[in-house]
Formats: structure tokens, sequence, C-alpha cells
């Protein structure tokens, strides 16, 4: 049998993260910086890894924030390293900031404050002249107006919410709206068959999707064409969703009156009827908490148990400890591999405690708690298997030293 003893996590930063989720690990287990060396595991917030030469000694990654594109995904499911992010956990401060930007939309203040910074002469003059244009910046008011909603997750269902607490109308489209998010949705939120429909029926129209090959240029000439007369535009979701000159030929049309996003560019810049902001959705003390917090908890439960809670690249898998003795295998979704798992551990005269077993399209991921400590040629050949990725033995409160 191979020997085990209590040894330490390493968890390498690439960002600054909120000392509120590093207080969340064990003092004791975990050795946490910027420059661990050979880490167990990565926490990153937005610094790009695609081309970042990753240690082999790396289990698991986890993004302090919702969006992955920074993260080699591919490439880590490919060597059995799930991805964790934090869904919600910034949910609030982009609703706030969409609030924000409807409010900035309807009542062209933006437009208003530049005016404003161009007056020149004393209190009368600037009172004068200011009265005098005021009618330049004439908006609307919300309620009574649709909001259209593309994308029903997290953030989508608090816009919505906020929208009818406003006494706005509220219409949303997604195709992928998961039973826990429809039934989350309030019933006063009216359901678009197509998101063409949404746009024909909106005034103002939000996305809050995932930047995926489906999704880029989801706003685009052909679906512009679709909006009414005069909709306002706003994006803090992911900058190519939407097609920026496409956006522009809206604008002179007329088809778009003006357009608010999250992602600064240079064909936006200084448009008179486009905002855009230095990607600020979750830029809030508290949005930066709640994340670091909830990937830090995490990280932590898969690297002591192997357990899976929001990845974007395997399936959700958890299993309550029954026993001290826990393998955790990573795999293709090919047939017969927990097949083989089983037959090696009956020759290894393992009886199986408990077992999960999930799959997600491609991924698979399985936890077994077996009654008696596991020897480590059993996980080097449950590691040869065809169609398995990565496996590991994950005793409880010890972990194997290598």
């Amino acid at each position: 049998m191979p020997e085990y003893q209590q040894t330490v996590f390493k968890v390498l930063t690439l960002n600054h993260i909120a000392s509120a989720g590093l207080e969340c690990f064990p003092r004791d287990n975990y050795q946490v910086g910027e420059n661990s060396a050979q880490p167990d595991a990565i926490l990153v917030r937005s610094h790009n890894m695609l081309n970042m030469d990753i240690p082999r000694t790396v289990l698991a990654v986890g993004r302090a924030g919702a969006g992955t594109n920074n993260i080699p995904v591919k490439a880590m499911s490919e060597r059995g390293i799930p991805v964790f992010n934090t869904p919600g956990a910034n949910a609030n401060a982009v609703k706030e900031l969409v609030l924000a930007g409807l409010f900035l939309a309807a009542r062209n203040l933006l437009p208003a404050l530049r005016y404003v910074e161009t007056l020149q002469g004393d209190d009368d003059t600037l009172h004068t002249l200011a009265e005098r244009e005021k009618k330049r910046f004439s908006g609307i008011e919300l309620p009574g107006r649709t909001l259209g909603i593309v994308g029903l997750g997290e953030i989508g269902r608090l816009v919505a919410d906020a929208a009818l607490k406003l006494g706005m109308k509220v219409i949303g489209y997604d195709p992928n709206i998961t039973v826990e998010s429809a039934w989350s949705l309030s019933s006063e939120v009216k359901k678009a068959q197509s998101i063409e429909a949404l746009l024909r029926a909106s005034d103002f129209i939000t996305v809050h999707v995932p930047l995926l090959d489906t999704t880029r240029h989801l706003i685009n000439e052909k679906s512009i064409s679709n909006m009414k007369q005069g909709a306002i535009l706003l994006n803090f979701s992911r900058n190519a969703i939407v097609d920026e000159e496409a956006v522009l030929d809206g604008i002179s049309s007329g088809r778009i009156k003006s357009y608010v996003c999250d992602f600064p560019s240079r064909k936006l810049q200084r448009h008179e009827s486009v905002v855009t902001l230095p990607h600020l959705g979750a830029s809030t003390l508290e949005a930066e908490q709640n994340c670091a917090v909830m990937v830090v908890n995490q990280l932590v439960d898969f690297l002591q148990n192997g357990n899976i809670t929001n990845t974007v690249n395997f399936p959700n898998t958890s299993m309550e400890r029954e026993s001290s003795y826990r393998i955790a295998v990573a795999n293709s979704n090919v047939p017969n591999i927990v097949g083989q798992i089983s037959t090696d551990l009956a020759k290894a005269g393992l009886n199986i405690h408990n077992m999960v077993n999930k799959s997600r399209g491609e991924m698979a991921y399985t936890l077994v708690d077996v009654d008696s400590p596991v020897p480590l040629q059993l996980i080097n050949k449950i590691s040869s298997i065809s169609g398995v990725l990565s496996a590991r033995y994950v005793p409880f409160p010890t972990r194997q030293v290598n």
C-alpha cells in the first residue's frame, strides 16, 4: 500500500482575488499565492491563459466570474481538468448596471451631460443656455414600455423582475432555458416564440447570453431589421454578440435610437448615440467578493472531495462522503467506462460503498467510494483505461504523496 499523510494544496493566483474569498481556503492545508510552483489549482479572473504553459500538476482551474473566454477550456477538458466558474455571483451587479443603462438611454443623460460640460460663462449665462436647449434632451419614461430580454439566466431573470417593478412590460426569449430558471421566472414575463418576435415587440432590448459560436453576432443586420423603429439596444453580456457595424448602420437608418454597452471600441467611441462603459458589469466590491467566495469554496470541495459544482466542461457531480476512501475519474463520454472501473475495483478486492456517474455532452465524471484504502497501482490501472482523462485518489482527510 502507498503511504498517505496530511499535505498542502498549492493554489496559483493569476489576478488579485478578493480577500473574502482567499480566507475561505483552510489555512493549514493550502498555500495560495502568485508564485506557487507546481500548483494543484489555478485561480483567475481576467488573466489571459490561452497561451499559458499550464503545469502538469494542475487539477482544476477556478474563474472568479462567469465567462471563461480567457481560459483554454478545450485543452483543459482533454486533460480531465474541470474549469469552474461562478454563474450568478455577479448577477445583481450586472442587473444594476443594466438598469443604469436603461435610464441613461431613456433620459438622454449622457448627451445632456456632454452638452452642459461645453457651456461657458457665468451662472446666469449657463442657466439661460441650459433652459434654452434642454428640449434637445427630452426623453421617455419606462412604465408601459416593453423590455425584451434575450437570455433568461440569473441576470436576465433579475433584470426582468426589476423592470416589472418599474412598470415595464417584459417579453423574454431563451430556447435553452433550464427548468430551474423557468420556475424562478415571474409569470408576468411573456414568452417570445422567436428572437424576431421579441425584437418586433420591444422598445428596449437587452442581451444576456454567453458567447458561443451560435450567439456570435446574434444581433446583426438581419435581426436589427426586425426591431421597432427607434429601439434602444443594451449589451452587458459579451462584445461579439453584437455586430458593431450593423448597429452603427441601424443608428444611421433610425432603426436604433441608441446603443448602450460595456465594451468600448474605436468604432463606437464618441458616437453621439452610443454609450460605452469600461466593462463595469462585475466591478463592485460585493460582486468581486461573491465571485471569490463562490469559486474558492468550489475548488476546496473539488480538491478535498472530488465534487464538481459549476464548471463549463463537466457535469455537476457531488456525493456525500460515507467513506474515507474515494476515487474521482474524469473521462470521455463513451460506453463501458464505469463497467471497466467496477471490474478493476473488484479484481483489487475493493467493495464499492457508493457511486455516482454523470455525463454532459462529450464529457463524463465518476465518483466512487470504497470501503478500504486504494493502492496506487489501481489508480494507475484506471488511468490507463481508454477514454479515461484523469483519475485520482481522494482519501479523507488525507491525499497521496507522490
